[in-house]
């Protein structure tokens, strides 16, 4: 069985840069609170994209499946749940998904795939040591 690794809570105040003019959050920010949840889950783990880009190494992002359930809005307070599985040595799945802080009514649930792999060849590559230990 696979290991799944619940990922720390991230809490988010909608603020007008996060709408559109009815006070609605823009669809393509939800990616964005996905995006800065898996940046901190390496950072979490000691994991610098900064010391991995000058190693010519990054994770991708290889497919995201995303389900718009309800509109968060205008002062709406959220978090930001994310958990990941380990597929393969080189590939990691991230469920996520954006809730109210105070009534937990879900707002948007996604699975983001992401492969890590060798900037100059583009292909895939093993998993920093620090990454895989913490799947073991």
């Amino acid at each position: 069985m696979k290991k799944t690794i619940k990922c720390n809570d991230i809490e988010f105040k909608i603020y007008v840069e996060d709408t559109d003019f009815q006070g609605v959050v823009y669809h393509a920010n939800y990616l964005k609170y996905f995006e800065r949840s898996r940046s901190e889950f390496l950072s979490n783990a000691n994991i610098s994209q900064k010391n991995l880009r000058e190693n010519n190494t990054a994770f991708v992002i290889k497919g995201i499946k995303i389900n718009y359930l309800k509109a968060a809005e205008l002062g709406d307070q959220i978090v930001v749940q994310t958990s990941v599985e380990k597929k393969s040595k080189a590939r990691m799945i991230f469920y996520q998904n954006v809730i109210h802080k105070i009534t937990r009514k879900e707002f948007v649930n996604g699975e983001v795939e992401v492969c890590f792999i060798d900037l100059t060849t583009k292909k895939p590559k093993k998993f920093p040591d620090d990454l895989l230990l913490i799947f073991d």
